[in-house]
């Protein structure tokens, strides 16, 4: 006995090692569960449905006042969820030890962001700058120089980030730092591609912006009670708590509240008006026969069960069906890919910023899609595609300075005058 009890008192003690477990990371019981997990089952499903209404409302709240202010707070909205995003997905494959033996490794992935920023906004914004500082000969002839070199800027900056990673790799880290700059890239791609498009639907007229990303909200929403109250069915093993009857019954939702929500947005002139500079002034404009009811006679026997004889359509409501089809059915698929994804690195959610929705890249999942393909839809089948002088001569003045603006003018003169002076001589 007094043998054993040496033995036991002699042996080296390992410290017991606490793993902090993260606020997002997935419990281990629902792990389990694979897919087997309801919202019609969760018992605590009424306490997340009121955390998730409250957050909702201050974000309704909001966005609505974020649409009154215009196009440009919308952007400056967009630039703040990027911001919130890439800090999300950069923080998902950190390394604490690692990043204290790099000093100034995270201020080198925020260089990388903002000259993706710069390339990105400086394409989209340069002709609106332009309209905006014309009344002004030396801002205007600055803003030209800016944005005939804005490439060559954004090129210098990243090659210096490029230089600045190089110079940082430290032996034994090559691994995990080469992991990092191919994620710090893959990030830019998921962020700027959706944000450039976004941005592109706002200027276009606000309406192109608000339509897509209410689709999605109401898709979302409708897909969260009719699960709530109806789910019975398992739709996909990435989401657990995805259901059949929740997915059908958003579908309808989405498509009905696309056609009636296009008519409501298409009778206000500061939603359908495109923006052609950087003021933020009320605008008015020609809606454009999009915007412009056409009514149709109803069949002899729907006046007996309707007060009115026809009804008013916008055109812009057949093209928002399109947009309710993809909300309800492709966009989706953008959230089943981030549940997989947040299931390859056991994570319940990208963040905790919002609460009862997780991080805002969970909130913007299926917005991504949505913003690209309402821009690829606006330019393929709204935008319309006949060429005037007038766009010719917009993207021509548009690259110029003044003083070669009126060298331009002058030549022309001259080469009319020149012109007037034969007719003349062919007259006589």
């Amino acid at each position: 006995m007094h043998k054993d009890h040496n033995h036991s008192s002699s042996a080296p003690t390992t410290p017991r090692i606490r793993h902090r477990k993260r606020s997002n990371e997935i419990p281990n019981e629902l792990s389990k569960l694979n897919g087997i997990h309801l919202l019609s089952d969760d018992q605590d499903k009424y306490k997340s449905m009121w955390i998730r209404a409250n957050s909702s409302l201050w974000m309704l709240g909001g966005f609505l006042f974020i649409l009154y202010l215009g196009h440009l707070y919308i952007w400056a909205a967009v630039v703040v969820i990027q911001i919130f995003m890439a800090r999300e997905l950069f923080n998902l494959l950190r390394r604490a030890h690692e990043d204290r033996r790099l000093p100034g490794f995270r201020l080198l992935n925020w260089h990388f962001f903002f000259t993706a920023m710069l390339f990105v906004y400086g394409r989209i914004i340069s002709q609106r700058l332009v309209n905006t500082v014309t009344s002004d000969k030396f801002f205007y002839r600055l803003v030209g120089r800016i944005i005939k070199y804005q490439m060559v800027i954004c090129y210098f900056l990243y090659i210096a980030g490029f230089m600045w990673f190089i110079l940082t790799l430290k032996k034994k880290m090559y691994k995990y730092q080469f992991g990092q700059y191919a994620w710090t890239h893959m990030i830019l791609i998921i962020v700027f591609t959706q944000s450039a498009f976004t941005v592109a639907n706002i200027f276009e007229g606000i309406f192109w912006f608000l339509l897509p990303a209410s689709l999605i909200a109401i898709n979302d929403v409708a897909a969260y009670f009719f699960g709530f109250f109806f789910g019975k069915t398992p739709l996909i093993k990435l989401s657990p708590k995805k259901t059949w009857e929740g997915f059908i019954g958003a579908s309808v939702a989405t498509v009905i509240s696309a056609f009636v929500l296009a008519n409501i947005f298409g009778n206000f002139q500061w939603l359908t008006c495109p923006r052609k500079d950087l003021s933020t002034g009320w605008l008015h404009c020609d809606p454009g026969p999009l915007f412009k009811p056409e009514y149709y006679s109803l069949p002899g026997w729907m006046p007996d069960w309707f007060p009115w004889k026809e009804i008013s359509v916008l055109p812009v409501q057949w093209h928002a069906l399109w947009l309710g089809l993809f909300a309800s059915i492709i966009a989706p698929f953008g959230g089943f890919f981030a549940s997989g994804f947040k299931r390859a690195f056991k994570i319940k959610d990208f963040g905790d910023s919002i609460p009862g929705h997780g991080g805002f890249t969970d909130r913007m999942d299926c917005q991504m899609i949505m913003a690209v393909f309402a821009y690829i839809y606006h330019q393929s089948f709204v935008f319309p595609q006949d060429y005037t002088v007038e766009m010719f001569l917009d993207q021509i003045l548009g690259s110029l300075t003044l003083e070669e603006q009126k060298d331009l003018y002058r030549k022309l003169g001259e080469i009319f005058q020149e012109r007037g002076n034969r007719s003349c001589s062919k007259v006589l």
